[in-house]
């Protein structure tokens, strides 16, 4: 368990290759996420990658200033439905794109990205809504 923001600091920026993938798969409190975050803005991308983020900070993440950190937070499978409609309007194509991508991701949210500016996003919901149209269907 990482135990402290200077930790998973250090963790995350070693040289040490073993090092790094602690700070991607061990798990931190709350309060050592939140350290990070507030303390480390160039390390909030790297909180988003580890593997045991819990849901609360991705809430956070989710509207990082940063498209590359809202971007590796629209990746995570435990994304809650809450979490991908808000991601769905983001500014940023890549983001909404991953939004369409995810399989979690309601009906309701791949509908409003029928509308979507970038015709890959749209084609994209199109697709997964016409695939879950075909798979009712079929059973």
């Amino acid at each position: 368990m990482i135990r402290s923001a200077e930790e998973f600091i250090a963790l995350r920026y070693s040289d040490d290759l073993d090092e790094q993938r602690r700070a991607s798969v061990e798990s931190a409190s709350l309060e050592v996420w939140t350290e990070v975050i507030e303390r480390y803005p160039d390390a909030r991308v790297w909180v988003a990658h580890n593997k045991t983020v819990p849901l609360e900070i991705l809430r956070v993440l989710a509207s990082d200033p940063d498209s590359a950190v809202r971007h590796t937070v629209s990746m995570k499978r435990k994304l809650t439905p809450d979490i991908l409609e808000g991601l769905a309007a983001d500014s940023h194509e890549s983001v909404r794109l991953q939004v369409a991508r995810h399989r979690r991701t309601p009906r309701s949210v791949l509908e409003r990205l029928l509308a979507d500016d970038w015709s890959e996003v749209r084609d994209l919901a199109r697709g997964r809504i016409e695939n879950d149209d075909r798979s009712a269907t079929s059973d």
